[in-house]
C-alpha cells in the first residue's frame, strides 16, 4: 500500500500538534511496512534529523511562496506525480493551500482520499472571513467528496455533521504517543540551563496562541498565586505575538519574578520540562485533543486541562483534571489540585497507566490500516 500523507508541516514548532501526529502517523504506518510519503512545506528549514527519523517514510518538502497563509512552491506536474503514485491520500488540517492543490489533482486522478482536520473545522480565530471563502471555493467540497473521515476524538462529530457529514460515517481514531520516546532525563542540569528556580513548577507547553489560553493561565495563576506560594509558572512554547502582552499583565500583578519564559522546547529538554513540572497546565479555548496533556501523562506529571481540549476521559482519573476553559475555573482547578494533599502524587501514575494502556500510535495506526484497507476493497475487487 502506498500512502500520501499531505499536512503544511512537520515541524513542531511551527505547525503544533498537528505537525506532530502527521510526523508519528507517517513514522508508524512505515513501520508497518505501509510505503508513506509526507509532502509538507518547508518554512525555515527542516530539522535533518526529524527528517531522518521518519525513514523508510519520505518526505517531500517544498518552498514556500508566502508563509502568513501557507503557500507553498510547487509545480502542478508534481502534485500529480505524488498522488498518481499513492493508493490512498491523507489530508490534514483544513484550512490550506497545499490540501486545496492536492485535492484538485485527486479529483482528476479519481483517487480516494481521506480528511483528518483535528479540530480545525470550525471557523475560529483570525482570517474569519477568508475562511469562510474559502470553505465556499473548495473547502466544504473537499469535505464532502472525501472517501473517509477521521476524527480524534468523538467531541469533534459535530464539526463534521455542521459540514453535512454524517456522525455515523466518521472514525474516531486519537492522537497517541510512542512510549519509547519519553525516558528519563537530567531534570537538574535543565532547571540550571534555563536558569529556573529550585521550586515547583507549574508548566504551559504550546504555542503562545489565543486559541491555546495562555493568557486565561496567567490570569488565574496571578489570581491564586497568595494561596500557592511556592509555585512557579513556566510558559514552554514558540511566541506567535501574546509574550509582550502576558509579560506586561505578569509585571503588572506583581508576579513576574514566579513567571518564566522559555521559548520552544524539544528533544531533551521538552521531557525535561514534563518530568520538572508538578502540574501541567493545557488552557485551551479550542482544541481537538491534546497530544501535550498524552505526552506529559506518559512521562507521569499529572495534566489539568479545560473542558475545551477533546480529552474528557481524563475525568475517568479525577474530575478535578478538567475544568471550565476560563479563568475562574482554571483558578478554581488549580487551588484544588495543588492544595489537596496527596493528589498529584495520586492522579500521577494512575495518568500514566492510562495513557500507556489506551494511548500509543500503535493501536492508533492499526486502525488507519483498516480504514484504507475498507476504502480500498471496492477498487481491488473490480
Amino acid at each position: 500500500m502506498q500512502v500520501l500523507n499531505v499536512n503544511s508541516s512537520i515541524d513542531s514548532k511551527i505547525g503544533g500538534g498537528m505537525a506532530e501526529r502527521t510526523f508519528q502517523m507517517s513514522r508508524f504506518l512505515a513501520s508497518e511496512g505501509v510505503r508513506c510519503t509526507v509532502l509538507c512545506i518547508d518554512y525555515v528549514g527542516l530539522d535533518k534529523l526529524r527528517v531522518l527519523a521518519l525513514e523508510p517514510a519520505k518526505v517531500v518538502a517544498v518552498p514556500s511562496l508566502l508563509r502568513r497563509f501557507y503557500v507553498p512552491r510547487i509545480s502542478w506536474e508534481k502534485i500529480r506525480s505524488l498522488v498518481d503514485d499513492a493508493d490512498v491520500v491523507h489530508l490534514m488540517g483544513h484550512w490550506s493551500v497545499l490540501n486545496a492543490l492536492v485535492y484538485l489533482a485527486l479529483r482528476l486522478s479519481r483517487k480516494p482520499y481521506v480528511v483528518c482536520p483535528a479540530g480545525a473545522l470550525p471557523i475560529f480565530g483570525r482570517s474569519k472571513g477568508l475562511k469562510w471563502l474559502y470553505n465556499i471555493i473548495i473547502g466544504n467540497r473537499i469535505l464532502r467528496n472525501a472517501a473517509g473521515w477521521v476524527a480524534v476524538t468523538s467531541a469533534e462529530l459535530p464539526h463534521f455533521e455542521s459540514y453535512g457529514i454524517l456522525a455515523t460515517r466518521v472514525t474516531v481514531i486519537p492522537n497517541g504517543v510512542c512510549k519509547e520516546d519519553f525516558f528519563a532525563v537530567d531534570t537538574e542540569a535543565f532547571r540550571r540551563a534555563k536558569n529556573l528556580p529550585d521550586v515547583p513548577i507549574i508548566l504551559f507547553m504550546g504555542r503562545l496562541n489565543p486559541i491555546k489560553g495562555p493568557d486565561l493561565l496567567l490570569q488565574a495563576f496571578a489570581s491564586i498565586h497568595n494561596f500557592i506560594p511556592q509555585y512557579h509558572l513556566v510558559f514552554a512554547g514558540p511566541d506567535e505575538g501574546m509574550q509582550s502582552a502576558l509579560m506586561e499583565k505578569a509585571q503588572k500583578a506583581g508576579i513576574s519574578k514566579r513567571v518564566h519564559f522559555l521559548g520552544f522546547v524539544g528533544g531533551a529538554d521538552k521531557l525535561a520540562a514534563y518530568q520538572l513540572a508538578s502540574l501541567l497546565v493545557v488552557p485551551s479555548r479550542q482544541e481537538a485533543m491534546s497530544i501535550v496533556a498524552l505526552e506529559a501523562g506518559i512521562c507521569g506529571t499529572p495534566v489539568m486541562l479545560t473542558d475545551q481540549c477533546g480529552f474528557g476521559e481524563i475525568r475517568l482519573i479525577d474530575p478535578a483534571l478538567e475544568v471550565p476553559a476560563n479563568i475562574a475555573g482554571i483558578a478554581d482547578g488549580l487551588i484544588h489540585i495543588l492544595i489537596e494533599p496527596g493528589l498529584l502524587s495520586r492522579v500521577a501514575p494512575s495518568l500514566q497507566s492510562f495513557v500507556s494502556q489506551r494511548y500509543t500510535w500503535h493501536s492508533a495506526v492499526a486502525q488507519y490500516l483498516s480504514l484504507y484497507e475498507d476504502i480500498l476493497r471496492p477498487s481491488a475487487s473490480k
